[in-house]
């Protein structure tokens, strides 16, 4: 059984005769008729009465009508579905940002993405990176901006720029140099992203330091957000890391001065999907937006030359 001998079926049926099906659908009487014989023959049951004038439906016709209905309405919408995906007409686009997207211009991504596709839904998931990459890598989203590393396997990887981390705190004096990571070891501590833990990129990176000299990391605080922090910082309660362009916001506490780590530290933002995987025209879209948007917020000294998306 044929999707096009299901279409001849349900023009013959409606227009009750081989003559007018054909017109209907572009073709000849002697094909419509040869469709609905073969099908008559696959199923072992005559649909029509062929009369003089008119094609008379028979019980099977009419308990197989709805039926072909159906199947042919779900043809007909799946390709729809397609059709309107590949012309950015509808379907859905998944992606991941930043936890910060909002300090890298990244806050207006969907409005502007919605205002050039409004039938295009939009899932966007700001989450930490390493879960940015679970979720990438496991399907659940197409592709997503992240801060490397992500110890995930399974990836394609393309670095976009890196943004410098400095030490931020009330008491402690720039003058005296760069921070080393014993004396970072040493100091009370507050940490944003506590859910990731150390499974966040930029602590990771600072407890691989640690660990290289014989040293663990102890925060005597942990909490989620990187404002949170920032401000506890300011109050000299505890020292922490911000990023140059979150500390360059016009919100940073004015309490904190920064010193760069003695081994600079950087987040290395990336765009990431999964490895082979092509990205729906929507999910491409989106991407390609977001990297301009990056890109163009950065410092000529801070983006990454990469090779062209494929």
């Amino acid at each position: 059984m044929t999707l096009a001998q299901l279409r001849a079926f349900l023009a013959a049926y409606e227009s009750g005769s081989f003559t007018a099906a054909a017109a209907e659908l572009d073709s000849s009487q002697a094909s419509v008729s040869e469709l609905v014989s073969r099908l008559e023959r696959e199923i072992g049951l005559q649909l029509f009465a062929r009369g003089a004038r008119r094609l008379v439906p028979t019980a099977a016709a009419e308990e197989l009508r709805e039926h072909a209905r159906r199947a042919v309405a779900a043809i007909d919408g799946g390709l729809d579905a397609l059709s309107a995906i590949t012309s950015l007409d509808g379907g859905v686009c998944t992606f991941g940002v930043l936890r910060n997207a909002a300090y890298y211009e990244l806050s207006d991504l969907v409005q502007r993405f919605h205002q050039r596709y409004p039938n295009v839904r939009v899932r966007l998931v700001g989450l930490n990176s390493a879960l940015v990459a679970d979720s990438v890598a496991s399907g659940e989203i197409e592709a997503g901006l992240v801060v490397l590393p992500v110890p995930v396997a399974g990836l394609a990887i393309r670095p976009l720029f890196r943004d410098e981390v400095f030490y931020a705190s009330t008491t402690r004096d720039p003058a005296a140099g760069p921070v080393g990571i014993d004396e970072f070891a040493d100091a009370k501590l507050v940490l944003y992203d506590a859910y990731a833990g150390w499974r966040d990129p930029t602590r990771l990176q600072l407890l691989e330091r640690a660990r290289l000299q014989g040293r663990s990391i102890e925060p005597a605080v942990e909490v989620e957000h990187v404002e949170t922090a920032l401000s506890l910082a300011a109050t000299g309660a505890a020292d922490t890391i911000v990023s140059g362009t979150v500390a360059r916001t016009g919100g940073f506490p004015e309490q904190l001065t920064l010193t760069p780590f003695a081994e600079p530290l950087y987040d290395t933002i990336a765009l990431v999907q999964r490895e082979g995987a092509y990205l729906s025209p929507a999910t491409a879209r989106i991407a390609e937006l977001a990297e301009h948007t990056l890109l163009a917020a950065a410092e000529p000294d801070q983006v990454i030359a990469t090779t062209p998306r494929r």
